[in-house]
């Protein structure tokens, strides 16, 4: 990774510092292209798989408590 930073930095005519801080400038400095916000990117990601709902087995009725006074 390091050589390929040098390599591009070099053909930019810049410091692989530079180079790397360019790169780290256009990755975050955009806004995202699609105005999705991460929870949005996500379950857009995973509804085609099944979904985001759990499903839940049925819950059994409560036991009653076990009498100690006896």
């Amino acid at each position: 990774m390091k050589a390929k930073l040098r390599l591009r930095a070099a053909r930019h005519g810049r410091s692989m510092e530079e180079e790397a801080r360019a790169i780290l400038k256009a990755g975050l400095g955009g806004k995202d292209s699609s105005g999705r916000n991460l929870a949005e990117a996500i379950r857009a990601y995973i509804e085609p798989l099944g979904g985001t709902e759990p499903r839940l087995p049925r819950r059994e009725a409560i036991r009653r408590p076990p009498d100690f006074a006896k």
